[in-house]
């Protein structure tokens, strides 16, 4: 339990529903990423001055925080329609085709996982993003003819936890590239008071800060752990939710003083124990703990390399003596 908890990845519908609800619509009510916003009001301010679509717009960065979140705040800033898909839900030319052909002038399409576009809706793409039109092929064989539609000026928003995976000349077609970097705890701190007053919840500013600490640099992790708390403070009739009730409810869920949770500790001690530290392969790693390489490089790491708990070598992943230390374990000196 303590591992979806600790996910910066949705986990259900329910968890969803609860990022949208929090969801700030403004640029004023959005928390973090200072120098991000302030580039985007001056982008904002450029395109509306000029009456234009917004150029196309890709953020990377781990998942959990805030790149829907952020179209939804500029499509809502210019005061357009917004269109959410993502890359494996547009399967052939023609579903792209039937999207962008629907969107009205200066709309936003809104792309999500756009690594995961292939190569064929990828190719069709250049030249709308490019010239705002579309190049469709009719009919097979000989009699085959190709047919151009202009489209209504727009902006593709795209998101990405895997820039790497994008292809050259996509990337290339975005005008403005932002890569969101992990929550510092007085950022996420405003966020946990902003979702707690949206809840309906009453907590203290120490209490806030503690649930901040704890959420791994990520917002949709701090909107989760503060909604588990909330949950904790009703079973125990707590009125107002202090610092105690948050150790105990995150305690009791495993969660410890630095957002790690159970296959966080598990990684690293995997390492230190069976691996006496590291280097140890991906592959070597995934099989010892009976998780997926993918989780483990996209859910797992990010946040322990963050924090210093975890280095990539060319050899493999070694566990650095800030992880021996927060475990309670003895290094081996020699390693290091």
């Amino acid at each position: 339990m303590s591992q979806d908890l600790t996910s910066p990845e949705p986990i259900d519908t329910t968890d969803e529903h609860l990022d949208q609800s929090l969801r700030p619509t403004r640029l004023s009510d959005y928390k973090g990423q200072e120098q991000l916003k302030g580039n985007l009001k001056i982008f904002l301010q450029a395109a509306k001055k000029r009456n234009e679509a917004l150029e196309h717009v890709l953020f990377y960065g781990p998942p959990g925080l805030g790149k829907t979140t952020l179209a939804h705040i500029l499509s809502a800033e210019m005061g357009v329609n917004i269109r959410v898909t993502s890359g494996p839900a547009i399967e052939r030319a023609g579903d792209l085709a039937s999207i962008l052909t629907n969107l009205e002038e200066h709309d936003i399409l809104f792309i999500d996982e756009i690594h995961r576009l292939n190569k064929i809706v990828e190719e069709t793409m250049y030249p709308a993003m490019e010239d705002y039109c579309l190049d469709l092929i009719i009919g097979k064989g000989p009699s085959a003819r190709t047919l151009r539609l202009d489209l209504n000026r727009f902006t593709i928003i795209g998101a990405t936890t895997r820039i790497g995976l994008m292809s050259g000349p996509l990337r290339d077609r975005f005008g403005v590239t932002y890569r969101l970097d992990f929550y510092d705890t007085e950022a996420l701190k405003d966020i946990v008071k902003r979702s707690a007053l949206v809840l309906g919840v009453t907590i203290d500013n120490d209490a806030c800060c503690e649930i901040a600490r704890r959420a791994r640099g990520t917002p949709r992790v701090a909107n989760r752990l503060l909604k588990r708390v909330r949950d904790f403070a009703e079973v125990k009739e707590i009125g107002k939710i202090d610092k105690t009730a948050v150790n105990e409810a995150l305690n009791l869920l495993d969660v410890d003083l630095k957002g790690l949770d159970g296959i966080d500790r598990k990684l690293l001690t995997t390492i230190i124990e069976k691996f006496s530290g590291g280097p140890v392969g991906i592959e070597t790693l995934s099989a010892a703990i009976a998780e997926d390489i993918g989780t483990i490089e996209e859910v797992i790491e990010p946040f322990l390399l963050q924090q210093g708990l975890l280095k990539r070598t060319p050899r493999g992943r070694q566990a650095t003596p800030t992880a021996y230390k927060h475990l309670g374990l003895t290094a081996q000196k020699e390693l290091f």
